[in-house]
């Protein structure tokens, strides 16, 4: 028995060690705490303020929608596929060197923390249209309103991940134009998605990328990147 347990421990070592170093290929070790407290950010943002604002009155941002976009099923596969821009564009950015990661993520918590207080002191909220239909995107779209509650717009965090994406790929080198003009027009089209299922309205559009915007100036001009530098040398001192 105890061989047995040996055995199973020893590949269960052996497994994470072929993990950990499939990992560090993708990741270098310098983006594994900026990249969790950027997620970590994000939840505590999005559904954490919810807690209290549940509570709170919501501005009814629904007199902003114009009746010349009228919902567009198909745009929800850019509404979704925008989880992966975000995935492969953090870890680009993350890939490119220890600077550029530090600065587009401090940047990317300085936007959130600026969506943080805007979702406490501006709850808004819209009515959603009844889509109809038995397409696959109609079902796609239905979901995403089941999911996804009317809440927590200003500033749309998916047209901020977006641009910051985008934003971010300016600073890279190892990268082609090519990438760099995918970002801008798939961002563009995650902008249009956010009005095209009814996610939005323009407004949280300009606050996303206010939000990006100023992250970035705080960023660049006070340095805000070196918190990371201080955490990781406290993580080498223990």
């Amino acid at each position: 028995m105890n061989s047995v347990h040996i055995s199973c421990n020893e590949r269960l070592v052996l497994l994470f060690g072929k993990v950990k170093s499939a990992v560090n290929k993708v990741l270098p070790k310098y983006a594994f705490i900026p990249l969790l407290m950027a997620v970590a950010m994000n939840f505590f943002t999005y559904y954490g303020t919810q807690f209290i604002t549940n509570y709170l009155s919501h501005f009814d941002v629904s007199f902003l929608v114009s009746d010349n976009f009228q919902v567009i099923p198909g745009f929800i596969y850019i509404y979704i596929l925008a989880y992966i821009q975000w995935i492969i564009g953090y870890i680009v950015i993350a890939r490119e060197n220890k600077q550029v990661c530090y600065e587009i993520l401090s940047a990317e918590l300085i936007a959130k923390l600026f969506c943080f207080i805007s979702f406490l002191i501006f709850p808004t909220t819209m009515e959603r249209p009844l889509v109809v239909g038995s397409s696959f995107s109609v079902f796609l779209v239905n979901s995403i309103y089941l999911l996804d509650p009317a809440i927590n717009l200003f500033p749309s965090i998916h047209c901020l991940e977006s641009w910051m994406c985008f934003r971010g790929s300016q600073k890279l080198k190892k990268v082609s134009n090519w990438y760099l003009i995918g970002q801008f027009i798939f961002a563009v089209l995650v902008f249009l998605s956010t009005i095209f299922v009814r996610q939005h309205v323009w407004i949280d559009i300009i606050g996303g990328f206010l939000a990006v915007e100023v992250g970035l100036f705080i960023a660049r001009k006070y340095h805000t990147g070196q918190i990371f530098e201080k955490i990781e040398k406290k993580f080498r001192r223990n």
